[in-house]
């Protein structure tokens, strides 16, 4: 089959312009399709209809074990295997396995020792977002965890448990 809209910089054909203008925005970041509600932008219409669903709660992908809903197919795969023993993602290290290529990255991290989240105000490295941010309050004062009995806050919701 022809495909007539040919790119000039890498030879690949297209059935239609639309479809090669699409194509050149993955050279040039362009983000020519622009959501109505917020003005985001995304350089495929595909992407922009994914985003679309944060507006509307529209979840087309339902889970038949237990009912819950998702925005796009591949977090429902990811979401399955919450409800069966399988571990497909093993660790070239250790042998262990995981559910998710996120929970073997983790693993991997930890092993490692690689802490790519970097504090801003100190340098100092963390293996997971969740624990950089928890520090960066140690800088900023914030203290988003008070108890309802003497208003005291705290930093770590941990730390208000204990507390209380």
């Amino acid at each position: 089959m022809e495909k007539p809209w040919e790119c000039g910089d890498c030879g690949k054909g297209f059935n239609s312009l639309s479809e090669l203008e699409t194509h050149r925005c993955s050279y040039t970041g362009e983000r020519a399709f622009t959501c109505s509600e917020c003005g985001k932008g995304f350089t495929l219409p595909s992407h922009l209809l994914t985003h679309q669903r944060v507006h509307t709660g529209e979840r087309p992908f339902t889970c038949t074990v237990c009912g819950e809903g998702f925005t796009q197919l591949s977090i429902l795969t990811s979401h399955q295997l919450a409800h069966t023993d399988d571990r497909p993602f093993k660790c070239s290290d250790c042998e262990k396995n995981f559910k998710s290529t996120r929970d073997l990255l983790t693993h991997q991290r930890s092993q490692s020792g690689e802490r790519p989240f970097t504090g801003t105000e100190c340098g100092k490295g963390f293996t997971y977002p969740s624990h950089l941010l928890t520090h960066q309050r140690v800088h900023t004062g914030e203290r988003p965890f008070t108890c309802s009995v003497c208003g005291k806050g705290f930093a770590q919701s941990s730390n208000l448990l204990t507390h209380q």
